[in-house]
């Protein structure tokens, strides 16, 4: 395991800050303050330093600063200082004119692909959005666990983006009035979609059954544990040991098959696209969605907490960086205390926010404390 932290951020023309330096120098930190000073922002700015659109999932035009009376935001910056116990690296990410939709991201000044950011950081999250994973659309379980996938295996965000780029234009071509679309091209369309698919498929049921593993090894700690399952029937070839070609093979011929069908449903109605992440309260033996909304909290706590554990126990690659917006204010003061032990025992550094100080008591003295305004940071806690 490579032990990664952030030793200094710097924001510019990011969100709500003109300029923003934040200076852990390694160590954890609570973030304090009012709703709208600007707490979440430094943790997306933290989430923009992997591939993907961070913990908002906004656009990069969203997050550039505006005055009051500009409709575009301005060209944006996010720099940071990595350790990894011995060496510092330098990241940034960021556009270079206002309003742009093409990201730049750099190490020591050298452009790379974002790709490349995880060898040095894998920021994990859990933030309010997520509250209501369990009462949402399958597709937000599904984004959510292919976020927990891609931060162990990067390539499966490749695999996702191309199969997601063919899915869309075998759509298109089925649902196109103009003329019927070409069998071999159809084809072609579907052979990519049958190989990423099937590489999506492969690396879901890994770490669905690394995840349970965790999970399940987990069992003394004072958070509901969960029993994870994968719906779709691709994942659910691979979790039985059927090998990546055999199931591309197969969904080839489900793709085929499907032309009719999903010609007439506008949309593709077979593939990994499909599938969904089931969670039940093991305890109490019941579906998350039928669960206390603090159970649901504390259930996707834990999930997180066992993914920041396995991470960090992957020798391959640099451990994760756990960012946890609003969560303190969600968790009685017996678990805010079990939370505070969990974080110096897995020995990550986290990130943390809420409104009151007093939220993060079980955290003072273990981490860096901080008053965040809308003027400027101020330390409360070293």
């Amino acid at each position: 395991m490579t032990t990664s932290a952030i030793t200094s951020l710097t924001l510019t023309d990011f969100r709500s800050y003109a300029v923003g330096r934040l200076e852990p120098h390694g160590r954890s930190a609570w973030l304090a303050g009012p709703n709208g000073a600007g707490k979440t922002n430094l943790l997306e700015a933290i989430s923009l330093l992997s591939p993907g659109r961070g913990l908002r999932g906004a656009s990069l035009a969203e997050v550039g600063r505006r005055q009051p009376g500009e409709t575009t935001g301005r060209a944006w910056a996010v720099a940071a200082r990595i350790t990894d116990g011995e060496d510092e690296v330098q990241l940034g990410t960021g556009t270079d004119t206002p309003g742009s939709a093409r990201r730049l991201t750099r190490i020591e000044g050298t452009s790379v692909p974002p790709g490349r950011l995880t060898d040095h950081i894998r920021p994990v999250w859990l933030t309010p959005a997520q509250d209501r994973l369990f009462l949402e659309a399958a597709g937000d379980r599904r984004r959510f666990f292919d976020r927990l996938v891609f931060a162990a295996l990067p390539l499966h965000a490749a695999h996702a983006s191309a199969y997601e780029k063919a899915h869309r234009e075998r759509v298109r071509l089925l649902t196109d009035e103009a003329g019927s679309p070409d069998p071999a091209w159809l084809s072609a369309l579907e052979g990519r979609m049958a190989e990423h698919g099937a590489a999506l498929s492969v690396a879901r049921a890994e770490t669905l059954t690394d995840l349970q593993t965790e999970i399940d090894s987990r069992q003394d700690r004072p958070f509901p544990r969960a029993r994870l399952s994968l719906t779709g029937d691709w994942e659910r070839m691979a979790g039985e040991g059927l090998d990546e070609a055999a199931i591309a093979a197969r969904l080839a011929e489900a793709l085929a098959a499907s032309r009719p069908r999903d010609a007439s449903a506008g949309r593709g109605l077979t593939g990994p696209h499909r599938g969904d992440l089931a969670v039940v309260h093991a305890e109490k033996d019941r579906q998350a969605a039928e669960c206390s909304t603090g159970e649901q909290k504390a259930l996707i706590l834990n999930l997180v907490l066992a993914q920041a554990a396995r991470l960090s126990r992957a020798f391959s690659a640099p451990n994760p960086v756990l960012l946890l917006d609003e969560v303190a204010a969600h968790l009685d003061p017996f678990r805010r205390a079990a939370l505070a032990d969990e974080i110096a025992a897995l020995g990550l550094q986290v990130f943390l926010t809420g409104t009151d100080a007093s939220l993060f008591d079980p955290f003072k003295g273990r981490a860096l404390g901080l008053r965040v305004e809308p003027t400027g940071l101020t330390v409360l806690d070293d």
